[in-house]
């Protein structure tokens, strides 16, 4: 996924479906840092969401711990500062928990 494409499945559902709300937010640096736009919209299977994130790449981990009883272990990410990793992830919402269930890309049929 790139920026190129998220645009243009933007102006697909702004065009098909109309735009209920957009927002873009800054993700905390517990959550990685980054992006996450989302778009709401009525679709073919009721409301629907779908999330743009862009995070910068994880290039190590580290994991600081002791092999003393009641320790702390503690992880720490180095991320790049040039390269980011971008995704979509969709959901629908589900009226009956009242909370926004993901859809796994992979039983789409297209």
């Amino acid at each position: 996924m790139n920026e190129e494409r998220w645009g243009e499945i933007k102006d697909l559902v702004k065009k098909n479906f109309g735009i209920l709300e957009n927002q873009v937010l800054q993700l905390s640096e517990v959550e990685g840092g980054g992006t996450k736009e989302e778009l709401i919209f009525n679709g073919p299977l009721g409301k629907m969401k779908l999330e743009y994130i862009v995070k910068p790449l994880v290039i190590d981990k580290k994991t600081t711990y002791s092999k003393r009883i009641g320790s702390d272990t503690k992880v720490e990410y180095i991320t790049s500062d040039t390269e980011k990793v971008r995704r979509m992830v969709a959901y629908k919402w589900d009226e009956s928990g009242d909370n926004w269930e993901k859809i796994e890309m992979a039983n789409l049929e297209f």
